[in-house]
C-alpha cells in the first residue's frame, strides 16, 4: 500500500549542494555545516503492506515525523520515490494531491488540531463537509464514529469542553471519517496521562483490526511501539537503523543502539490472541 525508495529529505537554501554532500559515502560534516544543513530523512526505504500496522520509532530528532509527513507529500522529497497502492504521488498536481488526502489519507496529529468553534460532531464531520456531503449523511456518519471512539451523546459538545483524551478520540473519528485506506498518526497519545493512553491504545488497536486501516505510527515509546505494531522501524540520525516486530528488535538487535534503544521495552503477553494482521506480517 506505501512504497518508499531511497528517499531523502534535506533542509538548507542550497538544497541540491546539500543533497549532492549529504549522499556522499563520507559526508563532510564542514560542507554540510557551511551549507547550514539539516539531514531530516536519509536514504529511507519501507513498504508497508495493506491492513498492517508499522510504528516509526526513535528519539527526538530521529527523523520519524519527517518521514510521516513525506507519505502524503505535507513535506516534498528532496530525493527518492514515494508510492501509494502503487501510484507515484510524487508526479500528482496540486488538484489530484488534494483528492489523495481527503478521500485515501487520513492523519491524527498529537495536538488534535481541532475546530474550537464547532461541535464535536462538526469537527467529525469536517472531512465529508468539505466534500460536499450533505449534512444528515454527514452527520449520522460522525454520530456513528463518536459512539465506535466511546464518545456517544456528546456530540452537541463544544471540543473545548472536553479532556485532553476525549480531544484526541475525536481526531481519530475525524481522520476516519472519510473512510481512508491510510491512516497516519504523529505521537496521537504522547501527551496523555498514563492510563488514559493505554486505554486509547487499546480501543485504536480494536479500531484498526476491524477496520483494516494501513497505519503508519509514530511514537518515541518504546513501549507503545511494541504493544500495538506489526512492525517496528527504528530511526536514528534520519536513516532506517532496523525494521522488525518486536521479538525481531529485542532478541536480534542490529547495533549497540537498538539493543540500548529496546532493552528494557516490555514484549507483549505471550499469551495475548495475536491478531490476524500479526500473524499474516510475522
Amino acid at each position: 500500500m506505501i512504497e518508499l525508495e531511497d528517499v531523502w529529505k534535506v533542509f538548507g537554501a542550497d538544497e541540491r549542494a546539500i543533497l549532492r554532500e549529504a549522499r556522499r559515502d563520507a559526508p563532510d560534516e564542514a560542507v554540510l555545516k557551511r551549507l547550514r544543513a539539516v539531514v531530516g530523512v536519509a536514504g529511507a526505504s519501507l513498504s508497508v503492506g495493506k491492513g498492517e500496522l508499522v510504528c516509526l520509532m526513535g528519539l527526538s530528532g530521529s527523523g520519524k515525523s519527517t518521514l510521516v509527513r513525506l507519505v502524503n507529500r505535507l513535506l516534498e522529497p528532496s530525493a527518492g520515490r514515494v508510492r501509494i497502492d502503487g501510484g507515484d504521488i510524487l508526479s500528482l498536481g496540486p488538484k489530484a494531491l488534494r483528492e489523495l488526502r481527503s478521500r485515501r489519507i487520513g492523519m491524527v496529529f498529537q495536538s488534535h488540531a481541532l475546530v474550537a468553534h464547532l461541535s464535536v460532531r462538526d469537527n467529525v464531520a469536517l472531512p465529508l463537509e468539505i466534500r460536499g456531503v450533505a449534512r444528515t449523511k454527514r452527520e449520522d456518519r460522525a454520530d456513528e464514529l463518536l459512539a465506535r471512539v466511546g464518545l456517544d451523546g456528546l456530540g452537541d459538545r463544544r471540543v473545548g469542553a472536553l479532556s485532553g483524551g476525549m480531544q484526541q478520540r475525536v481526531g481519530l473519528a475525524r481522520a476516519l471519517a472519510a473512510d481512508p485506506d491510510i491512516l497516519l498518526m504523529d505521537e496521537p497519545f504522547s501527551a496523555l496521562d498514563p492510563l488514559i493512553r493505554h486505554d486509547l491504545q487499546t480501543q485504536f488497536m480494536a479500531l484498526s483490526r476491524e477496520l483494516g486501516k494501513t497505519t503508519v505510527f509514530v511514537t518515541h515509546d518504546v513501549d507503545e511501539a511494541f504493544r500495538i505494531a506489526d512492525r517496528v522501524v527504528l530511526m536514528r540520525a534520519g536513516r532506517i537503523v532496523q525494521t522488525g516486530t518486536a521479538e525481531a528488535l529485542a532478541s536480534r538487535p542490529a547495533d549497540d543502539y537498538v539493543r540500548r534503544f529496546v532493552r528494557n521495552a516490555r514484549l507483549p503477553a505471550c499469551d495475548a490472541q495475536p491478531s490476524a494482521r500479526v500473524r499474516a506480517f510475522a
